[in-house]
């Protein structure tokens, strides 16, 4: 097999597992790669039969396998090498770890949290769970997989862990046809009967986790999650479908059409939250960033909700609109000036070491998340990239939003992040890690105004009346 991909990307991977023969690479010129950086990384016969291109489809999978298996090795090394040099050097053992999960998250252009994740189960893997590893490696095992079985171990002793290793594992038959979710039930049911009270302490546990989380949802739409215990869950779906088929057998009975159980469940859940039917103009508090000529001249620029992102010009004028009809609400404008060259929000300074509230909310209204490259985390902290008592000034350009995980991180060891700007001038930062690292996070594009010369972006703050 002859494989074809950028340098150090999969090429060499396939040859670090797989012993490939060296292919060809391409070189990077000033941060833009150079022609064929998207050629197919295998040699894939057009005129191959059906049967041919799904074995081909099942050797990928396995390869992609394997090269979990090396990054899950990877991994544990790294941590391994970091705890010990800081050990070396007098680190208490609680800080010798501290921004290396954030290191991994960037490798891996995932998030923080996904990298701590990611680090906790790649040491189970690797030190106590080698014929899961095997099996990953072997491609018998997805990674994902690989990770449910390490997570349902992660409250075990090494004893037990290497016990539930061999019942689940050593026999590549046990899971052989197991989706995930049946996966996840047999490491469960495996965990639990090793160390019932091990099982038990990290439910309780988990029980302080509670929480509900927004993310955005293709086509305008938003997911709302609620974490809660296994009965609280089954308890709140069952009333939601339980008052969504009385509304449907109301509608037929009605003669009336009928939206559907999951539609009817969603109008249920938000009743019940708001109080408020949902044709309702939203009264609570919510920050639009809008171009004057999406907002006045039926203008097609997408416009920026607080919190979750884009949306459509004419789903913000609806938002406006009903604000503007409803009695209980009330909907003011602010006039913020954009630079007409760039489209960045004119920059506020403050003399105080503190963020002012207003330059607070204009940095969080720039970078609408976390700034660190990857974390999709909301703002919770407005942060000198330049620390104040090295000379950073309170302003705009040495502002950015960030999450604390990150902003924790960010004080840590071979940590630095410097300010620049991208060719299009949209505030960008450069985040060097302790290894040398350094990965760039430029500010998202907000609405640009209607006229050719000055920009004005109008924010329309919707709240409920006093």
């Amino acid at each position: 097999m002859r494989v074809l991909a950028l340098k150090g990307g999969l090429c060499s991977a396939l040859e670090l597992v797989y012993g490939l023969e060296p292919c060809p690479k391409y070189e990077s010129v000033d941060g833009v790669i150079l022609e064929h950086m998207f050629e197919v990384g295998w040699n894939i016969d057009p005129d191959a039969t059906e049967a041919a291109l799904v074995d081909q489809l099942a050797a990928m999978t396995r390869a992609s396998a394997g090269i979990a298996a090396a990054q899950v090795t990877v991994t544990a090394m790294l941590e391994a090498k970091r705890l010990a040099r800081k050990a070396a050097e007098g680190v208490p053992a609680a800080r010798r770890a501290q921004g290396l999960a954030s290191e991994v998250g960037l490798a891996r252009k995932s998030s923080p949290w996904h990298g701590a994740k990611y680090l906790k189960m790649s040491r189970i893997l690797v030190d106590d769970m080698p014929y899961t590893l095997a099996a990953l490696q072997s491609g018998v095992l997805t990674e994902d997989r690989a990770m449910i079985i390490a997570d349902q171990a992660a409250c075990l002793s090494p004893a037990d862990r290497h016990a539930m290793d061999a019942e689940l594992c050593a026999d590549p038959a046990v899971l052989d046809g197991l989706g995930d979710r049946k996966v996840e039930a047999e490491a469960g049911r495996v965990a639990f009967r090793l160390d019932h009270d091990a099982v038990m302490a990290r439910i309780s546990r988990h029980q302080c986790d509670r929480t509900v989380t927004l993310r955005p949802a293709p086509h305008g739409m938003t997911y709302v999650t609620a974490l809660l215990t296994s009965a609280e869950g089954v308890t709140a779906y069952q009333a939601l479908q339980a008052e969504a088929a009385a509304a449907e057998a109301a509608s037929i009975a009605a003669g009336g059409g009928c939206q559907g159980r999951g539609p009817l469940m969603a109008d249920a859940f938000y009743r019940r939250i708001t109080g408020r039917e949902v044709e309702a103009a939203v009264p609570v508090a919510l920050n639009l960033v809008v171009s004057d000529a999406s907002l006045l001249a039926q203008g097609s620029e997408p416009a920026v909700l607080q919190g979750y992102g884009p949306i459509p010009a004419e789903v913000a004028r609806q938002m406006a609109l009903a604000a503007l009809l409803d009695p209980q609400a009330e909907a003011t404008v602010r006039k913020l000036y954009a630079d007409p060259a760039t489209g960045n929000l004119v920059a506020m300074e403050s003399t105080a070491r503190a963020f002012p509230k207003g330059l607070r909310w204009l940095i969080a209204m720039r970078d609408q998340r976390c700034r660190t490259p990857f974390c999709d985390a909301p703002v919770r902290h407005i942060d000198h990239i330049t620390r104040h008592a090295d000379g950073g000034p309170t302003s705009a350009g040495n502002g950015q939003g960030l999450c604390e995980r990150c902003n924790y991180a960010k004080e840590s060891p071979g940590w630095q992040t410097a300010t620049t700007y991208d060719g299009y001038g949209r505030h960008t930062t450069e985040l060097t890690t302790p290894t040398g690292r350094t990965y760039r996070s430029t500010a998202p594009p907000l609405p640009t105004g209607a006229r050719v010369f000055t920009s004005d972006i109008h924010v329309v703050r919707i709240h409920a009346a006093a």
